[in-house]
């Protein structure tokens, strides 16, 4: 577990943003829950389309990018097809090429039962030689207006 993960479970309201994503019927494993690999592909996803779509930067055509460099999850409810989820992003740390997140997921319907908590860590580096480059100024600003109350980190 990251040292900058609370030690106590977050609420809602920790989280600066809240983006939506679905279960889809392939994410349930054979044990009728979603796969813990899911989650993953959900921080993921919540992440980058927040990202991508508040700034609208082409991630395809940009000369950096972001990469994953750490990541962790620690499960505490069950989830299963079909759910419509939220995660919640709060930045925790914001450095010269990297930031770190707090994540969050819960059904959206139970908005006081968080099923999962999270860090990741993306490094941003150029896209040619993926060298670690300063993490692009939109992104920054963007990133900057997620920032976790520290008392809660």
């Amino acid at each position: 577990m990251a040292t900058d993960e609370p030690t106590v479970t977050p609420a809602r309201d920790d989280f600066p943003v809240h983006w939506p994503v679905t279960t889809r019927w392939t994410d349930n494993d054979m044990f009728g829950h979603l796969n813990n690999a899911v989650y993953y592909a959900l921080f993921d996803t919540a992440i980058n389309g927040w990202i991508n779509t508040s700034i609208g930067i082409d991630p395809l055509a940009a000369p950096w990018l972001g990469v994953v460099a750490e990541s962790g999850c620690r499960y505490l409810a069950e989830l299963r097809f079909p759910q419509p989820l939220s995660v919640g992003l709060a930045v925790t740390r914001l450095g010269n090429s990297s930031v770190t997140y707090r994540l969050g997921l819960w059904q959206q319907d139970e908005p006081d039962q968080i099923a999962a908590v999270g860090h990741w860590v993306h490094v941003y580096v150029d896209r040619a030689d993926r060298r670690p480059v300063p993490i692009p100024e939109p992104i920054r600003a963007l990133l900057d207006k997620a920032r976790a109350d520290p008392h809660q980190a």
